[in-house]
């Protein structure tokens, strides 16, 4: 077994133009191999002789050195102003990972705004919480330990709650039922709240490597991840697009020729988004073709619903802008299928 040893040294090998540095290995007659640090990085991050560094191996075969081991990180902090756009920064800061978001004022923030920041805190955004405040600052903190949100979990239970959406809304636009349309729209908040988590624990894996093994999701996979979360939320937001057009029929029942159809397409789509989800996480390629392969059916029925539709009372004309996100749904489907892709050797 041979062991590795690092050394803080210059380069041997310079590479213009990036932030690569080429190093030659070294081995000794004992067997031990040795390659010298940079010693610009070494300096920058405090090291000397003897300190130690955490050396450990991604699943991918690379080698990420930290400095500093055994020194707990202090928190990221963004400090932000009271303006129109304050629940953007929020937001944004949120997502890129920050631990502390400071709200901090000139003079005193109003009740209306700092009644906006609480919903901000509390109801979209999971984990953070308000910590400190006094008459012109509001500090929150999220809370979260990043290795007890896998990625995959989020991901699955976000597509859970808007797989739901999507058959509740159809359900709803078939029987009229306005109140079940109304439920609908109340489960966008929560595929919201779980798209902004997945992606500030995306950013966090990003931006910190080690975290890889012990979430179980490579680097290379957080954009599959990133791109699949936003197309559930779209299917999300369809979703309720049809609730909302089942509230404004007013509870008007369909024909039962046109409820068909519609149950046929919605049928498709539904099925093209749950074998586009297995196909994600199974790398099954095979389930994207199939899923393609009902795109002339898709279109047929769509056609045939618009038809149908034209001869209906005015009243019932939100239908075909239900369809329509019926048909979006589908597309998402596709694209999502897509992501499924198998991993480069």
């Amino acid at each position: 077994m041979f062991s590795i040893i690092l050394i803080l040294g210059d380069l041997d090998i310079s590479v213009k133009g990036s932030n690569m540095e080429l190093r030659r290995v070294q081995r000794t007659g004992g067997g031990t191999f040795l390659v010298s640090l940079p010693k610009g990085w070494a300096e920058r991050s405090g090291l000397d002789r003897g300190a130690l560094v955490a050396v450990s191996e991604r699943v991918d075969g690379h080698l990420v050195i930290a400095p500093k081991y055994g020194v707990e990180q202090a928190p990221r902090t963004a400090v932000v102003k009271p303006t129109s756009f304050l629940h953007r920064e929020i937001i944004g800061r949120y997502l890129q990972g920050y631990d502390v978001i400071r709200v901090e004022a000139k003079g005193r923030i109003s009740p209306e705004e700092r009644e906006r920041i609480k919903e901000q805190a509390s109801s979209r955004l999971i984990g953070l919480e308000i910590i400190e405040e006094d008459y012109s600052k509001i500090v929150m903190q999220c809370l979260l330990e990043p290795t007890a949100f896998p990625p995959e979990r989020i991901l699955r239970r976000e597509y859970s709650i808007a797989s739901s959406m999507h058959r509740d809304a159809v359900t709803a636009l078939t029987e009229g039922d306005v109140l079940l349309a109304e439920n609908v729209i109340a489960r966008d908040e929560e595929v919201d709240r779980l798209y902004f988590l997945l992606v500030r624990i995306l950013r966090t894996v990003i931006q910190n490597p080690n975290l890889s093994d012990k979430l179980g999701i490579l680097p290379i996979d957080c954009l599959d991840h990133r791109l699949a979360a936003s197309l559930v939320e779209s299917i999300g937001d369809q979703s309720t697009q049809i609730a909302e057009n089942v509230i404004k029929m007013a509870g008007k029942k369909i024909t039962e020729e046109l409820s068909q159809l519609l149950l046929r397409l919605h049928k498709i789509a539904y099925g093209a988004h749950e074998d586009a989800m297995v196909g994600l996480f199974s790398r099954d390629i095979s389930l994207a073709e199939n899923i393609r392969e009902k795109r002339e059916t898709v279109a047929k029925i769509f056609h045939e619903i618009e038809n149908i539709t034209r001869a209906q009372p005015v009243e019932l004309a939100p239908c075909i802008l239900a369809t329509s996100s019926i048909g979006r749904i589908y597309d998402y489907s596709i694209d999502i299928a897509d992501l499924g892709m198998p991993r480069p050797l």
